[in-house]
């Protein structure tokens, strides 16, 4: 009897692991020919937009265009942000320590300065970015 109720049990509340299964399933491939340079401007387009080939000629397959704005930004892009995200905890860090009348240490001072100078660098690279 406890052998069926084991069995019973092992069945419902098995989970095998591994990735869930999606819900639409890109399983059909579909292959295109053209020429060298046509493969090298579909490449090029495809990484501008931050897109992998086959996401790219879906999107222009079934809409015509390409919405960047859902895109992902540039690298370069995203490590200014987690720069000045880094930045602004060590700024807020500071201040805290500041406003409960604690002195900064020589080290805290010395790291003060260094992202002050790493603050003005990224103004200088989004400056020279942008033209």
């Amino acid at each position: 009897m406890k052998g069926k109720v084991m069995e019973g049990l092992n069945e419902t509340q098995r989970n095998k692991g591994g990735r869930p299964p999606k819900a639409i399933k890109r399983d059909q491939l579909m292959a295109i020919k053209c020429t060298l340079y046509e493969r090298k401007v579909i490449e090029a387009k495809a990484k501008s937009v931050g897109l992998t080939i086959s996401e790219f000629l879906r999107e222009m397959g079934l809409t015509g265009k390409i919405d960047r704005r859902n895109k992902a930004l540039p690298k370069e892009v995203l490590g200014f942000t987690a720069t000045l995200n880094h930045l602004a905890a060590n700024l807020n860090q500071l201040a805290k320590k500041r406003n409960s009348n604690d002195e900064l240490s020589p080290l805290e001072r010395a790291a003060l300065k260094v992202q002050s100078g790493q603050v003005k660098e990224i103004a200088v690279t989004i400056k020279s970015y942008l033209q």
